[in-house]
């Protein structure tokens, strides 16, 4: 898979693209991702409610948009997560790695952060290599571009099990253990939210 079907693309930026004037706390602004050929991946933009509704009729169509509230960073959401065994640094790891092996396990970690919300799905786009799902870090703004892999739903919990087992090795899954009240994603709910990736 090509590192256009899952990227990892730059927090959010504190001011305007075009204007360079600083956003305020609760303005709404435009975020866009374009395709980038020359990185085989996206760029990123931010703009203003007033550049992007005044941007030309002629300027580079994005690839995805969508229409979000600025809020001021804090303290917390400022701080690094470092732990090889956080779904979050785990998910950042293989984008970066970009291994066509990790696709299914990608999409489940990024499913595992949206239940924490974490993560919220801002948009979903179809590709000639499929769907992709892209994720906002609900914190630093950071945009997780992730292929929906239509997981089978006999695969669902074998991969649950093999994720979890990634991040707490020290700890046992067993195959009939009820993994509903752990941080897994039910297998009924991930099948639901596979299903609903064939929507247009």
């Amino acid at each position: 898979m090509s590192k256009a079907d899952s990227w990892h693309i730059k927090s959010r930026a504190h001011q305007c693209s075009i204007s360079e004037k600083p956003f305020t706390d609760g303005e709404v602004f435009f975020t866009a991702i374009f395709p980038d050929p020359e990185l085989d991946g996206y760029l990123r933009s931010d703009f203003s409610q007033e550049a992007w509704e005044s941007r030309e009729k002629a300027a580079p169509l994005p690839f995805s948009f969508w229409r979000t509230v600025y809020r001021t960073p804090e303290v917390e959401a400022e701080v690094t997560i470092a732990d090889k065994d956080d779904p979050e640094s785990l998910l950042k790891m293989m984008i970066e790695q970009d291994e066509a092996h990790t696709e299914n396990t990608r999409y489940i970690l990024a499913i595992m952060l949206e239940r924490k919300k974490i993560l919220v799905e801002a948009d979903s786009q179809k590709t000639r290599t499929g769907l992709l799902r892209i994720y906002e870090h609900r914190y630093s703004g950071e945009v997780f571009i992730v292929k929906d892999p239509l997981i089978p739903l006999s695969e669902i919990t074998p991969l649950q099990e093999e994720v979890q087992k990634m991040l707490s090795p020290d700890e046992e899954v067993s195959a009939g253990e009820d993994t509903s009240a752990s941080e897994e994603v039910p297998a009924d709910e991930e099948a639901q939210h596979s299903a609903s990736s064939m929507k247009p």
